[in-house]
């Protein structure tokens, strides 16, 4: 075992697919950007297991029990469940996977330092899904467990089914392969129902239908560009509430999932073909779709802000829309390279939007890990698997 493991997972921007991707088999284009979550593992000395986050004004002490991580005497249980619930998932996954394959447990102290914050505020770029890559890789690397990029986004997404089945996992396929990435989501309330009947190695293990993973080329000239809208806001929330409304029913719905899947498979053809007028229309047809959402719904995805942030971007010549789902957060914007970027970062200031200074990762990661303890980055992945569809061991 490792006496320090530090591992980063990047954050995230949806590119076209939102709300779509939510349907089992649906397809997003998703991109990790070059912010980090990063988690550092050393011993603990005085619990079972001690998380630490730049977040937090205080660790939070935890034992092992019969239903998993425990708060202390005189810690904070809300913390378990609420702001760390993510990484205190992500640590009962991987100890389950261990107890169920009968390897031991150790002491552990998790540190935790977010880059996807602005004064502790979260900008939308998928600050849950990069922890808890960054702290299942952590961990797995801690123990000496050698698993696949497959293994370790498959772990993720069980650890984020646990916390809540909603979320496609797109941002989790972001944090793990990096780059620009073709993401179609399994049956995640299926995967729970598996988690409680059989645990997490057969979970693991078990085909996931439906779910694959492609890495795909960035596009050559083009510069992404993103700009916060000034306000988070709370993905999980605004899911639930599309659920009850009247325009997200019967043929307004699978339209808009035919519409949105014809729209991804634009986007993925103009990436792999480097068609860069093929994007920015497939990226402005990605808008009007969110926008026709919103219509229809009044769920509030197009803000005033984030609409000033895409006519800015369009008036500087780019193909702009929002990011994921709405309501606040960020927008992208791609913008041609014979424009210019400082032109469009003068403007987005002058309409009260903040321009990020992002760029995409390269699309890399890392197999198994180069060894326990490792703190180098993580080298390119020359292996991926082009796809989890129907993956079996």
């Amino acid at each position: 075992m490792a006496a320090r493991t530090t591992r980063r997972a990047p954050g995230k921007l949806m590119v076209a697919g939102e709300y779509a991707v939510l349907e089992p088999g649906r397809p997003a284009v998703v991109v990790a950007v070059d912010r980090y979550v990063t988690v550092t593992v050393t011993a603990a000395e005085d619990a079972d297991v001690v998380i630490g986050s730049d977040l937090l004004d205080h660790e939070l002490r935890l034992r092992r029990g019969g239903q998993g991580l425990e708060a202390l005497s005189g810690q904070d249980p809300a913390l378990v469940r609420g702001v760390l619930a993510h990484v205190v998932s992500a640590v009962e996954t991987i100890e389950e996977l261990r107890t169920e394959r009968r390897l031991g447990l150790a002491p552990v102290r998790l540190s935790i330092r977010s880059d996807l914050h602005r004064g502790g505020v979260k900008t939308g770029l998928g600050s849950s899904a990069a922890v808890t890559v960054a702290t299942l890789r952590a961990l797995a690397d801690h123990y000496g467990m050698r698993l696949s990029a497959e293994d370790r986004f498959r772990l993720a997404l069980l650890a984020t089914v646990r916390v809540d089945p909603g979320p496609s996992g797109a941002d989790l396929a972001a944090a793990t392969w990096r780059g620009w990435v073709s993401y179609r989501s399994p049956d995640r309330r299926g995967l729970l129902n598996d988690l409680h009947r059989h645990g997490v190695a057969h979970t693991l293990e078990r085909p996931w239908t439906e779910c694959a993973v492609r890495p795909l080329p960035p596009p050559t000239g083009l510069a992404l560009h993103v700009g916060w809208s000034g306000s988070a806001a709370s993905t999980t929330a605004l899911v639930a509430d599309l659920a009850t409304r009247p325009g997200w029913q019967g043929v307004p719905r699978a339209r808009f999932l035919d519409d949105s899947e014809q729209c991804v498979s634009v986007v993925e053809r103009a990436l792999r073909g480097d068609e860069p007028s093929a994007l920015l229309d497939a990226v402005r047809t990605a808008r009007g779709l969110l926008a026709r959402l919103d219509e229809e719904t009044s769920l509030g995805i197009v803000t005033e802000p984030l609409r000033r942030l895409c006519e800015v971007a369009e008036s500087c010549g780019a193909a702009a829309k929002p990011s994921g789902a709405g309501g606040g957060d960020c927008g992208i914007a791609l913008l041609p390279a014979h424009r210019s970027p400082a032109l469009l970062r003068l403007r987005w200031t002058a309409a009260g939007i903040t321009p990020l200074p992002l760029e995409a990762t390269s699309g890399a990661t890392a197999g198994p890990s180069s060894g326990p303890g490792s703190g180098r980055e993580d080298p390119p992945l020359s292996d991926v698997s082009p796809s989890l569809r129907g993956h079996t061991r």
